[in-house]
């Protein structure tokens, strides 16, 4: 039984102003051709499909799109709903979507017999190839209520218990149904299971939405049950779990951030049979639309710009984010941004300012309070943090004086 483990998809998101239709249609495509050449038996996605509650029509005709496809192929589709997804939206089209060969799991709030799935193998035969204890981002009302006088640390206790509670109670009919098959005179399964959730040792990224806020900081690896493998998403880098050969997340096939530009994008082939995890072989995910981030002071940022163009075309520019550092203060950086990156097959979806750091106190110095410091003293420091040519800081302390005369015969 051959696997495809993705996740995160965020199909509708809506970036710095910028559609990622056409990145999602190629990914789609490439994916679609992928599971032909390494006959895959069945896709999973691990929640996220959709980057809201309400993606726009394009982001579900390209659902539309790859369920169809996957049918046409005879290739099994498994999708759980995550903390972006809306459990209405998924759940809509369920009905339609079993017939095409495609499970949606869209909450936590059926029993736990609901949420074992039997994967086909490909062909569209029926054939089982493995059992999957399906569980997707679980709300805290999906699984326990609130308990009055309870403390923060009260209800983190008891979230976190009752999701294992929940995983266990899955896995115990997940192993039911392995019986199950394995006495209608078939043969033995593997049994998998999903989550969407943060684990303990996960590696985020800024594009990440926390969940669980005020509760579940991370779920224990050692709280999930024994089985053959565990298919995650919600965490967009892809990484093993613990250094854990069979906990798994395969990371967004795009990047979703530009902290996320430099990282090596991929899908995961899970192989199993009856005696369990056989190989996890990454399949990389080529660039749909460069990304590149940059920062340094003017001078540095012009070779770096031109270095991330390389990566571009006219027809499809790298998409840039500058942080500027040193020269923060300047007010027209837009126009200098302007200035460096003409002719060049690059636009510019946002300019950061990287303020410089604190000054530091020399060794023994007490601490300030701000009740301690005149305004001019807070001035001067601010301004001794900055490097600046002397003549310039001269002339921007006597401007401040000036200001400061002004404001008191103005009060006078």
């Amino acid at each position: 039984m051959r696997i495809l483990h993705t996740s995160d998809w965020h199909l509708g998101q809506h970036f710095m102003g910028k559609s990622r239709q056409a990145e999602h249609r190629a990914l789609i495509d490439w994916l679609l051709a992928q599971v032909d050449a390494q006959a895959v038996d069945a896709v999973l996605i691990a929640g996220d499909i959709f980057d809201t509650g309400a993606p726009p029509s394009h982001a579900r005709e390209l659902y539309a799109h790859l369920v169809g496809q996957l049918h046409r192929a005879g290739v099994a589709l498994l999708l759980i709903g995550g903390n972006h997804d809306s459990v209405a939206t998924l759940g809509e089209s369920r009905s339609l979507l079993h017939l095409l060969g495609a499970t949606v799991v869209a909450d936590g709030g059926a029993s736990p017999a609901d949420h074992v799935v039997v994967l086909p193998r490909r062909g569209g035969q029926g054939v089982p190839g493995c059992v999957v204890c399906a569980v997707p981002f679980l709300r805290p009302r999906d699984v326990l209520q609130s308990q009055a006088g309870q403390s923060a640390q009260d209800k983190q206790q008891a979230l976190q218990a009752a999701i294992q509670g929940h995983y266990q109670a899955v896995h115990a009919a997940g192993v039911a149904q392995q019986a199950a098959l394995l006495c209608e005179g078939g043969h033995a399964v593997p049994l998998i299971a999903t989550g969407h959730l943060t684990t303990v040792g996960a590696s985020s990224s800024e594009s990440v939405r926390e969940i669980y806020v005020g509760s579940v900081d991370a779920f224990p690896t050692a709280a999930f049950p024994p089985v053959d493998y565990v298919a995650l998403g919600h965490i967009h880098q892809p990484q093993k779990v613990g250094g854990l050969e069979h906990i798994r997340y395969s990371g967004s096939p795009i990047p979703l951030g530009f902290d996320e530009a430099r990282q090596a994008k991929q899908v995961l082939l899970v192989d199993l049979d009856a005696t369990g995890l056989k190989a996890v072989t990454p399949l990389p995910v080529p660039c749909f639309q460069p990304m590149v981030a940059v920062t340094g002071n003017l001078q540095a940022l012009g070779p770096l710009i031109a270095a991330a163009a390389s990566a571009g075309t006219p027809s499809q520019p790298v998409w840039l984010e500058v942080t500027v550092a040193e020269d923060d203060y300047l007010s027209d950086l837009p126009a200098r941004m302007a200035t460096l990156t003409e002719g060049l097959p690059v636009e510019v979806l946002r300019v950061r300012r990287q303020r410089a750091g604190a000054a530091v106190l020399p060794a023994g110095a007490a601490p300030q309070t701000l009740d301690e410091l005149t305004p001019a003293d807070v001035f001067a420091r601010r301004l001794a943090q900055e490097s600046l040519p002397p003549e310039v800081q001269a002339a921007l302390d006597e401007r401040y004086r000036e200001v400061v005369r002004g404001l008191a015969e103005g009060a006078a």
